[in-house]
């Protein structure tokens, strides 16, 4: 079972940083169109597991299909490090780019494969 830590990660330039606490036990790979090419590996956390260091006021919005995502980037380098939504169920989440966090060996990371295409 993956331990629980604390992550601290952001965007390329370093205009945007956060710090999350997670286990990485469910990384999801998705086929969408945004997630596909973008490179995105996500896990999701909740709000209070998630803490925005700095950044935030200089945020970009995107958001497509059914609009429930709010796909945040950093717009002098474009890098989408996290975004913020709703779980089916109404549940705020964060949902965090596992390629953003500092010092992860990203070969280390098992995905799950989702099919975002479908939905």
């Amino acid at each position: 079972m993956p331990e629980t830590r604390t992550y601290e990660g952001g965007c390329h330039c370093g205009a945007v940083r956060y710090r999350t606490e997670t286990d990485l036990a469910q990384v999801l790979s998705c086929n969408c169109s945004h997630c596909q090419k973008r490179g995105l590996m996500l896990t999701f956390v909740t709000p209070d597991h998630f803490t925005l260091l700095s950044g935030g006021d200089g945020l970009a919005d995107y958001q497509f299909n059914k609009k429930v995502i709010h796909h945040l980037f950093c717009p002098t380098c474009g890098i989408e490090s996290f975004a913020r939504g709703r779980k089916p169920d109404g549940t705020e989440m964060v949902a965090i780019n596992v390629r953003c966090l500092d010092g992860l060996d990203l070969t280390t990371v098992t995905t799950i494969p989702i099919d975002g295409r479908s939905y």
